[in-house]
């Protein structure tokens, strides 16, 4: 991980973080040391030693001749700074939700960007009463487990659609055949409906994840209604017997039999 980075992120400036890297390495240490470590110069390394010490991210000490400084050891700065986000987040969200009001609405909304879409799926899950449909990928299913896990906890039926090879440990699980999984393009979809109110179909590659949002009560049905009959296939397939896969179409047998492969693997 690019320290620096990760530092300018949680809110350093850039020489207030070269200045406590440079601290971490070598301490106690004067300004003018610090200075020559970081590659900060002195008039800017003071500034930020100043503003660093008034948070708490470092400490400072006089032995007649010079201030010396060290550095807040990383673990305190880090749960002082993961203290300090949760407080601002909490009062954050207080004050946004009390501006927010839902609109009922039935158009179509997209979204991008993986967690935004994680977090807006794992939102509507939280909030199921009565019934999640999800079809999910194993990369999904492990980002989304917690929510869904609490989801059957709670009473709420769970149907999941499964592309990979995760198993689910709550509700009606069932393995989508991998053949049929490509021919559908299902293999790096997400589907979460909700109490048949709300559905979020998401499609990800190797660079973007894009999801489409609706309360469309028709696209909602259809939605439900795809993930309710693969599974209702699946329980179908699972009382066939050699003698009637023999007797299906040449495609559709290949697509039973790529998930029969994929179950006996499993096994």
């Amino acid at each position: 991980m690019d320290l620096l980075a990760g530092l300018l992120a949680i809110g350093f400036t850039e020489s207030e973080a070269k200045t406590y890297l440079a601290l971490l390495q070598d301490h106690p240490a004067t300004g003018y040391h610090i200075s020559k470590k970081s590659g900060v110069p002195r008039s800017m390394v003071y500034e930020a030693l100043g503003r660093l010490h008034a948070r708490g991210a470092v400490l400072e000490t006089s032995d007649g001749r010079a201030m010396q400084y060290r550095p807040l050891p990383p673990e305190v700065l880090l749960a002082q700074h993961e203290q300090e986000r949760r407080r601002l987040i909490g009062e954050l969200g207080g004050g946004l939700q009390r501006l927010y009001t839902v609109r009922e609405d039935d158009r179509v909304w997209s979204i991008h960007h993986r967690d935004s879409v994680l977090a807006y799926a794992s939102e509507l899950i939280r909030r199921a009463q009565h019934e999640v449909a999800l079809v999910l990928t194993d990369l999904d299913l492990e980002a989304l487990y917690e929510q869904i896990r609490a989801a059957c906890d709670r009473g709420a039926g769970v149907r999941a659609l499964l592309t990979g090879e995760a198993d689910l440990d709550c509700g009606e699980a069932a393995r989508h055949a991998p053949l049929e999984s490509e021919l559908q393009e299902l293999t790096g979809a997400l589907m979460v409906v909700v109490d048949g109110r709300e559905v979020l179909i998401a499609r990800s590659d190797t660079d973007t994840t894009t999801a489409t949002i609706t309360r469309n009560p028709n696209l909602v049905l259809i939605a439900r209604q795809f993930v309710w009959m693969e599974l209702f296939a699946q329980r179908i397939y699972g009382r066939l017997g050699a003698d009637l896969l023999a007797r299906l179409d040449p495609a559709d047998r290949r697509v039973f039999e790529s998930l029969i492969a994929s179950n006996e693997s499993k096994a």
